[in-house]
C-alpha cells in the first residue's frame, strides 16, 4: 500500500498509515449529509401527497430522480475519483450537493412537483460523487482486514443523519391542517437553505486539509471493467461475487428505498387515529433501530462472518415483510419498526463483500457497487401502483423477494469471495 500526502508523497508502509485518524474523520462526517438528505426524502414524499395532491405511485418520482442519478452518475463518479483523487472527488461532491439543495428554494416558490423532482436529482448527482469517493476512501483507510467494520462503523453515523431527517422533516413539514390544504412549501424551502449554506461551508474546511491519497502498490491499474495485474487477473465481470454483489446490492436498495417511501402510508392505514406527523416520528424511530443495528453489528462482525451475518438478516427481513404484508393492525407497524434494524449492515456488508480482493480495480468496482444504488428506481413506482390496487400491506410482498436474494448471497453468493478479513 502506497499513501501520498500533501506533505509528503509517496510515504509508505507504518509511517504513512499513522495519520488516517483525521482522514477517517472527515470522510465519516460526509455520510451524515447523505443520511440528512435521504432520510428527509421519504418525509417529502408524504408531504407532497398531501400539500401537491400527487398520487403514491406520481410521489415515488421523488425516489426515482433520487436513485436514478446513481445510475447517471456512479461510473462517472468514479472515472473522476481515479483521476483526480479521493479529496478532489469528496469536496466535488458536497459542492454538487450544495447547488442541488439550494434548487429547492426556487422549486418551493413554483410549489411544483416536477421542479422539486429536478431538484432532487441534482441533489443526488452530488451525494453520488461523495457517496462513490467516501465509501471507497473508508474502505481502504486502514488494513484491508478491518474494512467491514470501518464501513460498517462510518455507516452507522451515516444512520445518525437518517434518524434526524425524519424528525426534523415530521416537525417542520406537518405543522396542522394548514400543511395539508395550502400547500406551503416555505417550510422545504427554509430547511433545504440550510443544508445547502451548511454543506458549502464543509466543503471549504475539506478542501483545506490534508486527505492522503492511498493506491495498492501490488496491483496494476484500474480499467473500466477489469484490472492489469490483480491477484486472479481477468474482468470484473468474471468475479462472480462482485457480479452477484452488484444485483444483490441493486435489489437490496430497491427494497430499502421502497419500504421508506411507503412507511408513513402503511402505519397510519394499519394503526387507527395515527396521523402523518405521527408516521414521520414512527420513522425516525424506525431509523433509531436502524442506528442501533449498525452499532449492534460492528460489534457482533468481532465474533461471527459478515456473511453469516448477512444471511441471517436477510432472512429475518422477509419474514418481517411477510408480517406486514398482511396488514394486521398495529403489529404490521411493529414489524416494519424491526425490519429497519436488520436492515442496518446490509449495504455496507454486501459493499466489502463485492470488492474484496479485488486490487487495482478496487476503486472501478467500487464505483459500480455505488452505481447499484440506482437499484432505488426498481421497487417505488410497482409498489406505488399495488398500493393503490391492492392496499399499501401488500406492496410489502416485493422487499420481502428482495431479502430472500439477500440472503441467498450472504449463504452462496459471497462465497467465491476470496477473504476480505480472516473472519470471512
Amino acid at each position: 500500500m502506497v499513501i501520498e500526502t500533501d506533505a509528503a508523497p509517496g510515504a509508505t508502509g507504518v509511517a504513512g498509515r499513522a495519520n488516517l485518524k483525521g482522514p477517517l474523520a472527515f470522510a465519516i462526517a460526509c455520510f451524515v449529509v447523505w443520511g440528512l438528505a435521504y432520510g428527509l426524502l421519504d418525509v417529502l414524499n408524504k408531504h407532497f401527497q398531501e400539500t401537491l395532491h400527487v398520487g403514491k405511485a406520481q410521489s415515488t418520482w421523488l425516489q426515482m430522480a433520487y436513485f436514478g442519478a446513481y445510475l447517471v452518475c456512479s461510473l462517472p463518479a468514479g472515472w473522476l475519483l481515479q483521476k483526480r483523487g479521493y479529496k478532489f472527488g469528496i469536496v466535488f461532491g458536497l459542492m454538487l450537493t450544495a447547488v442541488g439543495a439550494f434548487l429547492f428554494i426556487p422549486s418551493a416558490n413554483a410549489a411544483s412537483f416536477p421542479a422539486f423532482v429536478g431538484s432532487m436529482f441534482m441533489l443526488a448527482c452530488g451525494l453520488c460523487c461523495l457517496e462513490t469517493a467516501a465509501d471507497t476512501y473508508v474502505n481502504v483507510l486502514g488494513p484491508p482486514e478491518h474494512a467491514s467494520r470501518r464501513l460498517n462503523l462510518a455507516q452507522s453515523f451515516n444512520a445518525l443523519g437518517v434518524f434526524l431527517g425524519p424528525l426534523i422533516g415530521g416537525t417542520l413539514f406537518f405543522k396542522g391542517p394548514a400543511a395539508s390544504t395550502g400547500g406551503d412549501q416555505g417550510a422545504v424551502q427554509a430547511t433545504y437553505l440550510v443544508i445547502g449554506v451548511a454543506v458549502l461551508i464543509f466543503a471549504a474546511v475539506v478542501s483545506r486539509a490534508r486527505l492522503p491519497e492511498i493506491h495498492d502498490a501490488h496491483h496494476g491499474p484500474d480499467t473500466v471493467l477489469g484490472e492489469a495485474g490483480a491477484k486472479g487477473g481477468g474482468s470484473l465481470l468474471a468475479r462472480p461475487h462482485f457480479v452477484f454483489g452488484v444485483v444483490t446490492q441493486a435489489l437490496y436498495i430497491g427494497a430499502q428505498v421502497g419500504i421508506g417511501a411507503f412507511f408513513i402510508n402503511l402505519v397510519t392505514e394499519s394503526w387507527s387515529g395515527l396521523t402523518s406527523r405521527h408516521g414521520a416520528f414512527l420513522l425516525s424511530a424506525a431509523t433509531l433501530a436502524y442506528l442501533i443495528g449498525r452499532f449492534v453489528t460492528t460489534a457482533l462482525l468481532l465474533r461471527f462472518t459478515p456473511r453469516a451475518i448477512l444471511t441471517v438478516y436477510g432472512l429475518a427481513n422477509l419474514a418481517l415483510c411477510l408480517v406486514v404484508a398482511t396488514g394486521a393492525p398495529k403489529i404490521a407497524a411493529v414489524a416494519l419498526v424491526a425490519v429497519f434494524f436488520f436492515m442496518s449492515t446490509m449495504f455496507a456488508t454486501i459493499f466489502t463483500l463485492g470488492v474484496a480482493d479485488l486490487g487495482g480495480a478496487t476503486k472501478r468496482g467500487a464505483s459500480m457497487m455505488v452505481m447499484a444504488i440506482g437499484g432505488g428506481v426498481l421497487l417505488p413506482w410497482p409498489m406505488g401502483k399495488i398500493a393503490e390496487l391492492y392496499g399499501t400491506p401488500a406492496a410489502f410482498l416485493l422487499p420481502a423477494a428482495c431479502f430472500a436474494v439477500v440472503a441467498l448471497y450472504g449463504w452462496k453468493g459471497a462465497r467465491a469471495a476470496p477473504p476480505a478479513d480472516p473472519s470471512t
